[in-house]
């Protein structure tokens, strides 16, 4: 490599030699050797009540667990009394005691739209008075109401707003999550808010898996060409959001007022063509086959499920796709909850979700739905924390998080609790001691 200006020759770098814990080098003629820990730090978690790791069956609970980190990596999870075991040297390890509290994977929230301006609570005061969503929507409420707000929203508030909603599910625990675009319905700004999200990723500690939902309502320019519209999500919106990296995912909003079950499949396949994965929101008022649609074209996940057929669930089970609860949306709106048990003896994965967004599910955490999960949906304890961890990873398509085991992303939440059951039954309250993103302490 050519030295900067002014800099002069450069060092000559020896042959370099890695034993069990130091890098050993020559610089100039002169022995050099360097901890490991001083280039991947080497953190140990323990004295942990228990580590839920989330794998093999159920929590995959480790009573007083250890959790060895170097770097952004996990490199083993066990018994503290093993840790001899682990196969990384200790010496100069960074040693975290945890003080017999609760240790689990960073919350992965699947479902989630952070990236819009303005507000609605005018229209959650309509629907307490008895006003239902869908005609709100037809009056011009619901999701075209944050279309204006959105588009006028500079970059820069756009990053602002959102970088604060970040930072409060980071501080209630949530170290990944989707973030769907969808409040522009333009293709330039649908691409704008992608280009928005992948530059928050970078800003701030929470993952960002962005999401193109362009066909997530009809706008107002293509209010008498509903072809026109998917053809140009199809055609120009998918295309462009995949050649410049834009999207991980696309995701239509499938439903009763919303778009049809062909209009979805012309949207999702196109997202194939162009190597995006899939996904959509169906089922929420009514069941329009979207289940079977998703099922057949290899979705990650089919969102909200409150209307879902037998023929629908088997077809999920079979085909491997995640069934996101929201149950934040569905008590807000006062509906019936998805058939959770039907859900679990058909074989069905279960994530869950907090749908935030600024309409029908206005939070950043994913306390209260692990609750309600619990409480209104029929979930068990186990259910909704691999809803918000390794089954929220599989509706996410990320394969890094939502587990605590070697190789997977060093991102974990220490609780003031010891036992897993103690956060959901203690809602509406942050149990979060600390958050650890990619090794790194974030929160606490």
């Amino acid at each position: 490599l050519p030295a900067f200006p002014g800099s002069g020759p450069l060092p000559v770098l020896g042959s370099p030699r890695v034993d069990d814990d130091a890098l050993e080098f020559q610089l100039d003629g002169q022995q050099h050797r360097m901890p490991l820990a001083s280039l991947a730090r080497v953190r140990v978690f323990k004295n942990s009540s228990q580590v839920m790791s989330c794998t093999g069956q159920g929590l995959g609970l480790v009573p007083s667990g250890a959790v060895v980190c170097v770097g952004d990596t996990i490199a083993w999870v066990g018994p503290l009394s093993d840790i001899s075991q682990c196969g990384v040297g200790l010496a100069h390890a960074e040693r975290i005691d945890v003080q017999g509290r609760l240790l689990s994977p960073g919350l992965v929230d699947c479902h989630a739209h952070p990236l819009f301006a303005g507000e609605r609570s005018g229209e959650f005061e309509r629907r307490v008075r008895g006003d239902s969503y869908l005609d709100i929507a037809r009056e011009g409420g619901g999701i075209r109401a944050t279309v204006e707000p959105t588009r006028a929203a500079s970059i820069a508030d756009h990053v602002s707003l959102t970088h604060r909603r970040l930072e409060r599910a980071l501080a209630w625990g949530t170290t990944s999550m989707e973030a769907k675009s969808g409040y522009d319905l333009r293709v330039a700004g649908e691409l704008r808010l992608l280009h928005i999200a992948r530059l928050l990723d970078a800003l701030q500690p929470v993952s960002l898996s962005p999401t193109l939902l362009g066909a997530h309502a009809l706008p107002v320019e293509y209010a008498d060409d509903r072809a026109g519209y998917i053809a140009a999500i199809a055609e120009d919106m998918i295309p462009q959001a995949a050649s410049q990296g834009l999207a991980d995912a696309v995701d239509v909003y499938c439903d009763e007022g919303a778009f049809t079950l062909q209009e979805m499949r012309a949207v999702l396949e196109a997202a194939r063509r162009h190597g995006l994965r899939i996904k959509a929101h169906v089922g929420q008022f009514a069941d329009l086959g979207g289940p079977q649609l998703l099922a057949e074209l290899g979705a990650l996940s089919a969102d909200h499920l409150e209307q879902v057929s037998a023929e629908g669930m088997a077809a999920m089970a079979k085909a491997g796709v995640v069934a996101t609860m929201l149950p934040g949306a569905c008590v807000q709106l006062g509906m019936k909850p998805p058939p959770v048990a039907a859900l679990r003896k058909a074989g069905v994965a279960m994530a869950l979700a907090s749908d935030m967004n600024p309409g029908t599910s206005h939070s950043e955490t994913l306390g209260v739905p692990m609750w309600l999960g619990c409480t209104h949906y029929g979930m068990t304890v186990e259910e909704v924390w691999l809803g918000v961890t390794r089954h929220a990873a599989a509706a996410m398509g990320d394969s890094r998080v939502g587990r605590i085991e070697a190789g997977m992303r060093a991102d974990l939440v220490v609780w003031d609790a010891e036992r897993p059951a103690e956060i959901p039954s203690h809602f509406a309250v942050n149990l979060v001691h600390s958050v650890y993103k990619d090794g790194l302490r974030r929160v606490g």
